[in-house]
């Protein structure tokens, strides 16, 4: 069963299934060692990386397993990064959050928007019951986009990771439907 990758808009921001162009924006970013010191993955060191990351998008949608879209800036279509929903279970209903950010948008919520309209569709078109997303112990600025969005942090995942030697906790968090508020839209940064 296939899912269909959504095309969402919020106040500032477009969010739309990934494209053969986004190959060398998706390449730059994840290149970036700054942006990538929190992932479970060193940087990407060869442009086929994006290529694949593209093509897995594809293959995550035709399978039914989850749904990542690029996010733009809607008043001039500057890219911003990407969210995506994965491990997508209808009959658990249940999916993993992710995402990542273009460290030049940073700080100004995009993150916090992208994830909140991420979440309502996924809420109202496959009908999950929980979301969970994971985010490194350091990564403070992560943690905050989940919890301003209503994910409770539920644990901790000691030494999960191992990047180029260096081992790394990870925290849980979860979303559950019955906590999920549509309305509370995050108010953008300033």
């Amino acid at each position: 069963m296939s899912l269909a990758t959504p095309a969402l808009r919020t106040p500032r921001l477009r969010l739309r299934p990934f494209a053969e162009t986004d190959t060398d924006t998706l390449f730059a970013l994840h290149s970036r060692a700054h942006v990538m010191r929190y992932w479970d993955s060193p940087p990407w060191s060869e442009r086929a990386r994006a290529e694949r990351f593209i093509a897995t998008c594809r293959k995550v949608a035709d399978e039914g397993t989850g749904a990542r879209v690029v996010i733009e800036r809607a008043s001039d279509g500057a890219f911003v990064g990407w969210c995506g929903l994965t491990s997508w279970n209808p009959v658990h209903r249940s999916a993993s959050l992710g995402y990542c950010l273009d460290d030049a948008m940073w700080g100004r919520g995009y993150a916090t928007e992208a994830a909140h309209a991420l979440l309502r569709w996924a809420f109202d078109t496959l009908d999950l019951n929980r979301v969970q997303a994971e985010a490194d112990t350091r990564n403070a600025a992560s943690a905050r986009v989940l919890e301003k969005v209503g994910f409770v942090r539920e644990g901790t995942l000691r030494e999960d990771c191992v990047v180029n030697g260096e081992v790394s906790d990870s925290w849980v968090f979860g979303l559950l439907r019955r906590e999920w508020r549509p309305s509370a839209v995050p108010a953008p940064a300033r």
